[in-house]
Order: C-alpha cells, then structure tokens, then sequence
C-alpha cells in the first residue's frame, strides 16, 4: 500500500496537489476489490484531512411534483414519460416550515425546497418559496437551500434578498453523455445556472447520477468541471431505476463500483463536500457504512424527491457507530 501509484497520487493531495486527469482517469479503472480498498483507505485520509469527524446531514422536499416540461431520462416527475409519480401544485407555507421543522428535529443542518419545472414560472410561486426561505432561519434555525430549476438573475436577485444561502443544479452527468439524457435544455444551460447562482452570492450545490450508462471517463470529466466551478458541495446520487423512465431497465452498478467513484470524486475534490443522496439505500445496501470510509462527509436523510429513503435514527447511529459526528 505504501508504495503503490495510488499512494503517491494520494500523498500527493494530501500534501496540498492535486490529481491531473490522465491520474484520476488511472484510478478509474481500478477494477480489483484489494485495489479498490486501498483507493478507499486514502480516500477516507484525505476526507479525515479536510472535514474531520463530522458528518453534514441535509433533508429536502418535493415542493411542487411532477407536471415537468424536461425530458430528463431518468425522471418520474418528467411529463414526457408515464411514469406513475404523485402530481401537485406548489404547497403551502405552512406545510414547507412544518417539513423543514420536522428535519430540524430529526438532525439535519440543511432544509431544500425542490420544485419540479424548468423553472419557477408565476410570481406568486416565487412570493411563496421567499417567505419559506425567510423563515427558516428565523422560525426552524436549518439553513435554506433551494433547487428550482434554471435560473435568471432577477429570480437569483429575489432569492438573495430573502435570504436563502445555498443554490443547487445538478449537471447530472458529464457533456459528453448529457445528451443522451437531456435534450430539453443543454448541458450549457445548467453551467449557466450555476455561473448565475455563483454571481447572486450563493455557494453552490451541484453533483451528478452515477448508474447512467455513463463511461467512467464521464464521472472524470464531471468531477473536474466542478472542481472548476468551484462548487462546495457535491451530491452524488445512483440511479434507482422507475418504471415508465427510459432509464426503467439500465442494469444497477455494482457497491464497489460506487464506493470506488466516491473515492475518486473525494481524491479530485479533497476540500468539497461530498454527500450521498437518492439510490444509496438501493445500491449499497448493506455496504452504506463504507460510504464514509469512501470519503463521503455528508449525507441526506429522510426520503428523495420520488423515492423513499431510510429511518434517519438509523443514519444517525451509524455515523456514531463509525466514531464520526453529525453536525449540529
């Protein structure tokens, strides 16, 4: 182990370097379950290195469902598709603060609201999902976050102003294979989002779906236009297939081959945070705990935008079981 490449590219960014791509594409095609292991090992020096022991928990809701207008491949919310998913308007604030208070109190640090759509289109949406953001901090002491699709400047203005923190657009896959999962809007069109977001002051949320047909190259090129971006926080979702999505048959990839893109996004982006979100559940299975030794810092609790996820009491136990820390 300590005198392999992997430890030299490793010692090499935890002395402050960083991997260039033709290093991290080596990494990918680590195929070995020894080899893997080893690329966990630094992966989890490296998290230990930037973030300590603490573990960032985040929660989000499905504000406003379904009715979506972006063909987005692997989405039940997509209204190109008959995926069967649950249809509503925006809700209401008191149904948003009571979610957000109810997250609070089952330990996460962060609260989005999510709303399916290109983007928000009616003002009094936008009125709606200011107010929420306003109280959050005040009523429910969670920070706010949003994900509302493509953003102007003037809604990005609107957002500041009521105070919401973190933006997040995810670019999903790397340009190469966006658009054989997206054609309704271009790969551009979400770098452009995060430039906006970047502008108005917000720090920025953006990661990617692991399980897409996507090459390993792919994964690479992604990580390193985020690290590019400069964008704090990095969710990484794998891809639980819904019936009606194109994407309904796509075969799952394998625990190890998850952990050992985790550890590579971590070797990329030593000072990120990296969080697991929607698929660990189905995908891990019984190798989640890894996903910290992975290099993983974060996490999400509660359930997804479609899917269900876990009890968070278990999430939480097993962060303490690791001797790590949720973050209050």
């Amino acid at each position: 182990m300590n005198c392999s490449p992997l430890a030299d590219y490793a010692r090499k960014v935890l002395a402050g370097g960083a991997l260039t791509k033709k290093e991290a594409r080596r990494l990918a095609r680590l195929e070995t379950p020894e080899a893997i292991m080893e690329l966990l090992f630094w992966a989890n020096q490296v998290r230990h290195r930037h973030k300590g022991k603490t573990i960032d928990l985040c929660a989000i809701i499905n504000a406003k469902s379904g009715r979506c207008s972006e063909d987005c491949t692997f989405c039940a919310q997509s209204s190109h598709y008959p995926a069967r998913t649950k249809k509503y308007p925006l809700l209401s604030e008191s149904d948003l603060l009571e979610a957000a208070g109810r997250a609070r109190s089952l330990g996460a640090a962060r609260f989005s609201l999510v709303t399916s759509g290109r983007s928000l289109l009616s003002p009094k949406e936008l009125d709606r999902i200011c107010r929420v953001i306003s109280g959050l901090a005040k009523k429910e002491k969670i920070s706010p976050c949003a994900s509302l699709g493509l953003l102007t400047p003037e809604l990005a203005g609107a957002l500041k102003k009521a105070g919401l923190v973190r933006y997040h657009h995810n670019l999903e896959t790397g340009p190469r294979h966006y658009p054989s999962i997206c054609t309704t809007h271009s790969f551009s069109d979400r770098l452009a989002t995060l430039r906006i977001a970047r502008e108005a002051g917000f720090s920025l949320c953006s990661g990617g779906i692991f399980g897409l047909g996507e090459t390993l190259n792919d994964r690479v090129e992604m990580a390193f236009i985020l690290k590019k971006m400069k964008v704090e926080s990095v969710p990484l979702n794998f891809l639980n297939p819904i019936p009606g999505t194109p994407l309904a048959s796509q075969p799952p990839l394998s625990p190890l081959e998850i952990l050992k893109s985790i550890a590579l996004f971590r070797l990329i982006l030593p000072a990120a945070d990296l969080r697991t979100c929607g698929g660990r559940e189905k995908n891990l299975r019984t190798l989640q705990p890894l996903m910290y030794l992975a290099g993983c810092n974060g996490t999400m609790i509660g359930n997804y935008l479609t899917t269900e996820g876990r009890s968070p009491e278990v999430d939480i136990q097993e962060i303490l079981d690791l001797g790590l820390v949720p973050k209050v």
